[in-house]
């Protein structure tokens, strides 16, 4: 019985890590594909995604970004794994919220 629970919390743990890694490189990537469209004052606050996301090879990511005073909810489409695969490729799928700051102290 030890021994399960021992395997148990090692898989556990070692998902976690893959979790936290998979978000790290999507929020990099997302990144990286709003710099190459000349977008660089745009800023990636963080993105969600599925709890079972980094197992698969497609995902839907919801992207926090914001721009000066306006903020917004992209909704992404990832193809490819972005730890695990040559190719990457991220696919609009809308704005899913959209927040003005008029007047806001910057």
């Amino acid at each position: 019985m030890g021994r399960l629970l021992s395997l148990i919390v090692i898989a556990a743990l070692a998902y976690g890590g893959l979790y936290v890694t998979y978000g790290m490189a999507v929020k990099k990537h997302v990144t990286q594909t709003l710099t190459d469209m000349g977008l660089t004052a745009v800023e990636v606050d963080g993105v969600s995604y599925d709890v079972l996301a980094p197992l698969g090879t497609e995902a839907e990511v919801t992207a926090d970004v914001h721009y000066r005073g306006a903020a917004a909810g992209i909704d992404l489409t990832v193809h490819g794994h972005p730890l695990f695969s040559e190719e990457t490729r991220l696919e609009l799928g809308g704005l899913q919220a959209l927040r003005l700051t008029i007047g806001g102290g910057q």
